[in-house]
């Protein structure tokens, strides 16, 4: 069980160089930004809506705030999302994957800055 985080850990870092690299195939060859976004959003939402119907525990309460928060992650997700995807359209995904190391340090400055 100790093993689990590291290798979802690792399972999302070689996501997202795949998709990195299969981002910027697609777009040379003309695929937009916004389509790609697209399809990567309405495939991750396939994949994870059978996952919230098989659970075995119960479902909290649904209360509006939390619904919103969860429209808010998921806004803020794709946001990202685009904002990256322009940035790989524009440069190379071994920057992006560069880029994405830098992830720790980025959330070690907002925790220290928030406290």
């Amino acid at each position: 069980m100790e093993v689990v985080p590291s290798l979802a850990m690792l399972s999302v870092e070689c996501t997202n160089v795949i998709l990195s690299i299969l981002f910027k195939a697609a777009s040379s060859k003309g695929l937009s930004n916004n389509i790609f976004t697209l399809y990567y959003s309405v495939l991750a939402t396939f994949v994870f809506i059978p996952l919230f119907f098989f659970r075995k525990t119960a479902f909290p309460p649904s209360k509006f705030p939390l619904v919103w928060r969860l429209c808010f992650l998921g806004i803020i997700g794709v946001v990202g999302n685009l904002c990256g995807s322009k940035g790989i359209e524009l440069s190379s995904p071994t920057l992006a994957s560069a880029i994405s190391n830098l992830t720790p340090a980025f959330t070690f400055m907002l925790v220290v800055s928030f406290r």
